[in-house]
């Protein structure tokens, strides 16, 4: 392939990263639809048991996250819950 300068092959460049991208897209979107995730949310919904999660919010630190979340403080807009797979984040409430 011979390019006529620089133009020919930035385009050519280009065509083929926006392929890529759209190749790497669509193979995403495939892996994401197959994990249905309104049937997902609702299994979840139906195996809650009722109060889990309860002690999290007797802690000292969600009190003051909340509290602080009040205001809307910037500093304190997230809470992050973190922790091994397998330990329950997804059911609580």
């Amino acid at each position: 392939m011979s390019f006529n300068n620089n133009t020919d092959s930035l385009n050519t460049i280009n065509m083929w990263n926006n392929c890529t991208v759209a190749d790497e897209r669509s193979q995403i979107l495939t892996w994401l639809s197959s994990l249905e995730p309104r049937v997902r949310h609702r299994d979840i919904q139906d195996r809650r048991v009722e109060n889990i999660g309860e002690w999290l919010l007797q802690t000292e630190e969600f009190r003051s996250w909340y509290a602080g979340s009040e205001g809307c403080g910037s500093d304190n807009a997230v809470l992050l819950c973190y922790g091994d797979p397998g330990v329950g984040k997804t059911y609580i409430r």
